[in-house]
């Protein structure tokens, strides 16, 4: 088959708009969104779900489907002018990331991915965690009775030096006016896992302040694995565990990626970023991910809480 016959099962980051949330999932169709937006989205392409019923009505990965993958890894080769280029391998679920339900933490992505038979692995692993326990029970929890069907998108992976999470509204209190930023060391595993105690900023998104900061101990962090494929847990070193790690310029790039993707969606979001250890702000920040927020803002608890808490939460982990 032509690699123009099996186009339906695979597209260009940059080909999608809103309107393909139904066929390649939300996640997908947001970076699309964001790329003709002029934002700053590592270049990919994505997976559709007809390509993932292929797949489980064949019982195994479809030859046109891996077909689809070699041509648009090809074309992210000749992009960047390097053999085999690191992928992030996401999932994109039809439903995820949606204004009512984010699947956060429910499905797979795998990270610093290299080559076409190691891209068709860690697909087939997203495609299995569509029908993980805990993806099960949380289609349970919303009562969603649709057939489940898996999106993919496959991502240029950014060289994290710091990375983290951002909402374009105070998440504890629902305030509009401000933004809240999470950050750490390396690639963003450590922050949604809630393996480490992030810098936590509050940012005014009206004049730019800075409203708050506190810089957490952060002593570990994630990084690409040496050999090549896949990353690895490393410990941070003590003379940076507890250092600032996002400076001026960098948080007034987050903040102008706050703003420009609220004004985009026309909602708040809850936005997913990472800065490259080569250049400097704002060409090097990067906006992997966006989804609308889902959480609902709660009255201050009695305890100080920080924004990074409900993310932890969101991902199932504990702070």
């Amino acid at each position: 088959m032509s690699p123009a016959a099996g186009a339906g099962y695979g597209r260009a980051l940059s080909e999608l708009t809103g309107a393909d949330a139904a066929s390649f999932g939300g996640k997908s169709a947001a970076l699309g969104e964001l790329l003709t937006a002029g934002m700053r989205v590592p270049p990919g392409f994505a997976l559709s779900r007809e390509a993932f019923t292929l797949a489980r009505d064949e019982g195994a990965m479809p030859a046109v489907v891996r077909e689809q993958i070699a041509l648009h890894y090809a074309a992210l080769e000749q992009q960047t002018g390097t053999r085999e280029p690191p992928v992030a391998v996401r999932s994109s679920a039809v439903g995820e990331d949606s204004a009512t339900a984010t699947f956060a933490g429910q499905q797979q992505t795998l990270l610093w991915v290299r080559g076409v038979d190691a891209i068709c692995d860690a697909v087939q692993i997203c495609w299995d965690s569509l029908f993980s326990a805990e993806a099960v029970a949380y289609r349970r929890h919303l009562a969603d009775t649709d057939d489940p069907a898996m999106g993919v998108a496959i991502q240029l992976m950014v060289d994290a030096a710091v990375s983290g999470v951002l909402f374009t509204c105070n998440p504890l209190s629902g305030d509009p006016s401000m933004v809240a930023i999470n950050a750490s060391w390396g690639l963003g595993l450590a922050v949604v896992g809630g393996e480490v105690t992030p810098d936590d900023y509050l940012i005014s998104k009206v004049t730019g302040e800075l409203v708050r900061e506190r810089v957490g101990t952060k002593t570990l962090q994630y990084v690409p694995d040496p050999a090549g494929s896949g990353v690895k847990r490393s410990a941070v070193p003590e003379d940076r565990a507890a250092a600032r790690c996002l400076d001026d310029d960098a948080l007034a790039a987050l903040l102008d990626v706050a703003r420009a993707t609220e004004r985009h969606f026309g909602c708040r979001q809850d936005v997913e970023w990472a800065i490259a250890r080569s250049g400097s702000p704002p060409e090097n920040v990067f906006v992997v991910q966006s989804r609308p927020v889902t959480t609902a803002a709660t009255p201050a608890p009695a305890a100080p809480v920080s924004a990074i808490s409900l993310v932890m939460a969101k991902f199932g982990a504990k702070p």
